[in-house]
């Protein structure tokens, strides 16, 4: 179990105070702000870590088959409802988000750190080469009932600090009108991969703010696959059956680990700093491997990658998944949140009303395809709120033909955009 992952809430907070205030003593004057601004960033990436994996432990435990999550896409989005939380229901929030760092700071760090992705996220196409823009757009947007009353410190910090705008609607007359509209916004964000993640009838006249976030990747692979070379192979299935797939083939210098329980292959896209991180567990201990996943595991495995001449196979797949994360989230400690009256979002709320806010839903929806080309995925995170009361010399051989982890991810802060596992390539 990784150090900061065993801690709770309270240390936490406290190693990473003080780990920028020794940044802040070794660089002086504008450099020692610039540096605390880093360790923030830097504690802010190893928080929403620890999370991704605690609630990818949580999916992997309720749902069967193939799976794909955001977690990056659920930070966000909840990071703007904790903006308005207030008593007990912020401190659930913060424990169960592993958000240690101070909350003030919060908003400027994610800011700081999705503005940092997307620039590094976007990249031209390579003329030469032929090769696909990589992109990585990140989108966030409230709508709210048009009499509600709003606080306007928690509305202008949303708009300023997640470059998420107000959208006025009317909840109370025409709720179906207002799920369409938001439906709209997130097909759009996510090119028109993540369709009707509100379905019909989950918004009702007693909605009065919904906040989303929509989250797109397309990365084009630095060592493209030949179409040519793609075969159908059989892939091996946990429970020993087998299904034949199309397998996509290379020799390439790929980074790769491995020990007793585990293969890993890291497959770099175009441009740098983000790749697919591929771990093939023994397929006999695929669920214990899965079940002690952390943030450590993934970290070990990155820090033993060495390049390495390898002629790999690896399935071609495509597969979206959806869930409602409100149980996955009370396990992990939110609880009060989603309670009539016992809520506290009173940070949202202006003068005016006695009404009190809770979290009626919270929806998540993913999609990944990845091809000879590269990786496209896309994911949208929907709450809402109603009121109530070492390398060999010949190349070696790794194909991964029994179910599999995956993550998307930033090399250079560490931030886990995507994660999923994959037990059977055909759905």
């Amino acid at each position: 179990m990784p150090i900061m992952q065993g801690f709770s809430l309270d240390r936490r907070r406290l190693l990473h105070a003080t780990a920028a205030a020794i940044a802040a003593v070794h660089a002086p004057g504008w450099l020692a702000a610039a540096s605390q601004r880093d360790a923030t960033i830097s504690a802010l990436v190893l928080d929403n870590n620890a999370f991704a994996l605690n609630l990818f432990e949580q999916l992997a435990a309720s749902n069967d088959g193939n799976l794909i999550v955001s977690p990056y896409s659920v930070s966000l989005a909840l990071a703007m409802t904790y903006a308005g939380a207030e008593g007990d229901t912020a401190e659930q929030m913060a424990q169960a988000l592993t958000f240690a760092i101070d909350r003030d700071e919060l908003p400027a760090a994610f800011r700081s750190l999705t503005d940092d992705l997307v620039d590094r996220g976007t990249a031209e196409a390579d003329k030469d080469k032929q090769v696909t823009a990589r992109t990585l757009s990140v989108a966030n947007a409230l709508w709210g009932e048009q009499t509600f009353p709003f606080d306007e410190s928690f509305t202008d910090l949303l708009a300023d600090e997640y470059d998420a705008p107000m959208n006025l609607v009317d909840f109370k007359k025409d709720p179906e009108g207002a799920r369409e509209e938001i439906n709209a916004w997130v097909a759009k964000k996510t090119n028109n991969r993540i369709e009707n993640i509100v379905p019909e009838g989950l918004i009702t006249e007693a909605a009065r703010l919904v906040l989303a976030n929509a989250i797109w990747f397309y990365g084009a692979w630095r060592y493209q696959f030949d179409p040519e070379n793609t075969e159908a192979a059989p892939f091996h299935l946990l429970d020993g059956e087998t299904v034949d797939v199309p397998f996509m083939n290379q020799h390439e210098d790929f980074s790769y680990a491995s020990s007793s329980t585990y293969e890993a292959v890291e497959l770099p896209y175009e441009g740098s700093g983000f790749s697919l991180l591929v771990v093939m567990p023994e397929t006999d201990g695929f669920d214990d491997f899965e079940q002690s996943l952390h943030a450590g595991v993934l970290e070990d495995i990155a820090r033993n990658l060495e390049r390495t001449d390898m002629r790999l196979a690896f399935p071609s797949f495509e597969f979206e998944f959806g869930a409602q994360l409100s149980d996955a989230l009370a396990a992990l400690g939110m609880v009060d949140a989603f309670e009539a009256g016992v809520a506290d979002f009173s940070g949202m709320i202006g003068e005016g009303t006695d009404e009190k806010l809770f979290i009626s839903s919270i929806l998540h929806k993913a999609f990944i395809k990845l091809d000879e080309n590269g990786t496209e995925a896309a994911a949208a995170t929907v709450v809402i709120m109603e009121g109530a009361a070492t390398a060999p010399t010949d190349p070696i051989e790794v194909t991964i033909d029994r179910p599999f982890l995956f993550a998307i991810r930033d090399t250079e802060t560490g931030t886990l955009l995507f994660l999923g596992r994959v037990l059977n390539p055909a759905g």
